[in-house]
């Protein structure tokens, strides 16, 4: 489904076209006008022969070419016969701006109807509930709101919400943009669709991406386009996934349910995440200036950020938020001191970040030697310049911070590394100045913190672009294996299981000791006698617990007895236990409890976007403490280990404060393969807590373990949290 014609369309038809004032059609005629595009434009109306300007004809049927693209501006009930029409006449493709679709429960249906048609002769759709699509390269505006021409960027923005794009296109800062799109329910385009466009696109540098819902296995896809084509990707996803009933009886449903998984994808294809609209569109802006130097020799081998602003304040500023970062703002090289100590007035400090003072305010000559000298520092990867500019500026004073600003901009272009320009205030950067900053290659964000922000999704990373799309589509491939048609039963158990079952916990510990996980040695016992005869059999300390399909968490309902070393305890045990698996329809599994040493949780899940392994530290208290690790499967040996390293508890791992430390080599060979084990088997989810690991040396034991297998849809499909039926 080529989307080429809709985006960049040579004809265009406006069906429901109409003079009215401030409808959506009327407005699409007239931003087309407003934006001078060179292509013919139709009118489809049938009680109209011209609106605006522009013939129109009854039907899409009549349209004396089949257009590049349809815009549908008509109530919700008759959009499915306009697909169809345009399907049928070879039209490229459709932009729906009609809402009453799957926003509401009473148009699910006509959205199936859309789809269907669309699906029947490839037709490309835009929305519907949506606003549409700018090209302001190619002049093109199937776009229904108000629209205020400008000059193209390097910036595209896909975005879920209409207001969002319709704001973003209103907004300045030197903000400009080459396409947005305004994607609605995503009915038969999604965000992968026009990720895949534009990352082949002439000048994007970079796409701002703005979502509402996790998408599906199709955003790996559309994000390795982007690896491949060295554009970057800014991602901010609203609201919280929810991973339904069943995932959330694990505890790995609670932790990775959220955003985790979705963030963690992000992070495999090198994109930056944004914690606001604000952040969103400024990281965007930043990171699609090309700057027209390459970096020094051995340049990406440093990563400080050095600072330069003629205010105290702001310097103290700029070094908290750069700390709260961990952006790491050196010392400056004694001979760069030097240097600066002849170029600055004698007020001045030397140091990082940098306070020139006011007193050289508007010297461009002088601080554009500030800049190059920085720059040329060996700590020093990247420099930010503190830049603002009050509005409606004239005479003398214009004169001055045109003098301030030609000297950053003959700095940067003398620096061996990017320099960047940030405003303390948002407002205080000004939309011609910004713009002006951008195109000598030197970026402009507003306000201290984004500046601050926006210079850490700057600094250089090693990374490598072909092994980041290679894993992208490795990650997309496990996916569809675990939604795919089911070609077989998932597991064999003792007990039946259904689709979308949770096992008993003594058929999951069958089912991973088959895998090679160790667990600890045990049995199910069916009377006082036979927990007794155990006890004798696995040895003691025994625990004896609950093992039941409707059962998760059996700590809370008090179905576990631990540290059975006497007959009478043992006894005592099980008759108490009895009556609670009679009322479960469970069994009592009794286990020689493992020797103490570090508890985590490893889990696997398909709950997320993309199926992931979760790890983490806590046992009984993993969700208070919130320190887990995601990473998308399939999980090496090394994205382990790193993943592992990288929780918050690690020390402890590593044997902090005089401890032995943990078994760290046995608990990655123990996610790995739990990781293997859901997509081999075709699992939901696999839950192991805790995973007590013993000192190095002394493995680790899955002490306890839930599975849930998938639930198989009626159409054979598989169902995980990605699909979007």
């Amino acid at each position: 489904m080529g989307l080429e014609r809709l985006v960049r369309p040579a004809s265009i038809a406006v069906v429901g076209a109409t003079d009215r004032p401030g409808s959506y059609a009327a407005e699409t005629l007239l931003n087309l006008d407003k934006l001078g595009f060179p292509g013919a434009v139709w009118g489809v109306n049938p009680g109209r022969r011209e609106v605006l300007g522009h013939d129109c004809v009854p039907t899409v049927a009549d349209l004396p070419v089949a257009v590049d693209a349809v815009v549908v501006a008509i109530p919700a009930a008759a959009v499915p016969d306009v697909i169809e029409q345009a399907g049928a006449r070879g039209c490229g493709g459709a932009v729906v701006f009609s809402a009453g679709f799957a926003e509401t429960p009473a148009g699910a249906g006509l959205q199936r109807e859309l789809v269907a048609a669309a699906a029947r002769h490839g037709l490309p759709v835009c929305g519907p509930n949506c606003n549409g699509i700018v090209s302001l390269h190619g002049r093109t505006a199937l776009w229904g709101d108000a629209l205020a021409p400008s000059e193209p960027g390097a910036v595209a923005l896909i975005s879920q919400s209409g207001n969002v794009a319709v704001n973003a296109l209103a907004t300045r800062r030197g903000l400009r943009f080459h396409t947005v799109v305004s994607s609605g329910n995503q009915a038969v385009l999604a965000a992968a669709d026009y990720l895949e466009l534009l990352a082949r696109e002439d000048g994007v540098g970079a796409i701002a991406l703005y979502l509402e819902d996790d998408g599906d296995t199709a955003l790996c896809d559309g994000m390795a386009a982007c690896v491949d084509a060295g554009v970057p990707v800014v991602v901010l996803k609203v609201g919280r996934s929810t991973a339904g009933a069943r995932a959330a009886a694990s505890h790995s449903g609670a932790l990775a349910g959220d955003q985790r998984v979705f963030r963690e994808l992000i992070a495999e294809a090198g994109g930056v995440w944004a914690d606001d609209l604000h952040e969103l569109l400024e990281l965007a802006k930043t990171l699609a200036v090309r700057r027209p130097r390459a970096l020094r020799a051995g340049v990406t081998s440093a990563h400080g950020l050095a600072i330069l602003t003629c205010s105290g304040g702001d310097s103290a500023q700029g070094a908290d938020e750069a700390t709260a970062l961990g952006l790491a703002l050196p010392a400056l090289a004694p001979s760069t001191r030097a240097r600066l100590a002849e170029l600055l007035p004698a007020a001045a400090t030397v140091g990082n970040p940098l306070d020139y003072t006011a007193m050289i305010w508007g010297d461009s000559a002088a601080l554009g030697e500030l800049v190059r000298v920085v720059g040329e520092d060996p700590a020093v990867a990247q420099v930010l310049v503190f830049y603002d500019q009050p509005p409606a500026l004239d005479g003398a004073t214009e004169q001055s911070w045109r003098a301030v600003r030609e000297g950053i901009i003959v700095g940067a272009a003398a620096s061996p590394v990017p320099t960047l320009v940030s405003s303390t205030l948002p407002e205080l950067l000004d939309d011609d100045a910004a713009w002006g900053f951008a195109q000598a290659g030197v970026p402009a964000a507003a306000g201290l913190r984004t500046g601050i922000r926006c210079a850490a999704a700057l600094m250089p990373i090693d990374r490598e672009p072909a092994a980041a799309g290679q894993r992208l589509r490795e990650i997309a491939s496990v996916a569809r294996a675990l939604s795919g048609p089911a070609e077989q039963t998932c597991i064999e158990s003792p007990t039946p299981v259904g689709d979308g079952a949770w096992l008993a916990e003594h058929d999951a510990k069958a089912l991973l000791r088959e895998a090679g996980i160790s667990v600890p040695a045990g049995r199910i016992v069916v009377d006082e006698d036979d927990a007794v005869a155990a006890l004798a059999e696995l040895g003691g300390p025994l625990a004896l617990k609950l093992s039941a399909t409707a059962v998760q968490h059996k700590s809370e309902l008090g179905g576990v007895a631990l540290s059975l070393e006497r007959e009478q305890q043992v006894r005592e045990a099980y008759r108490r236990l009895a009556p609670l698996a009679e009322r479960h329809d469970g069994h009592l599994l009794a286990e020689r409890m493992a020797p103490p040493g570090v508890e985590l949780i490893v889990a696997a899940g398909n709950d997320g976007v993309v199926p992931a392994l979760v790890l983490g530290l806590g046992g009984i208290w993993t969700e208070l403490l919130d320190d887990v690790a995601v990473v998308p499967l399939p999980a090496t040996r090394e994205r382990v280990d790193r993943a592992l390293r990288s929780l918050r508890g690690a020390p402890l791992l590593r044997g902090a404060r005089g401890t032995d430390g943990a078994d760290i080599d046995a608990v990655v060979t123990l996610a790995v393969r739990i990781g293997e084990l859901l997509v081999q088997r075709r699992l939901a989810t696999i839950e192991c807590n805790p995973v007590v690991a013993g000192p190095p040396g002394r493995g680790a034991v899955a002490v306890d373990a839930v599975i849930r297998t998938l639930a198989v849809r009626a159409d054979g499909e598989t169902e995980h949290k990605g699909d979007q039926s």
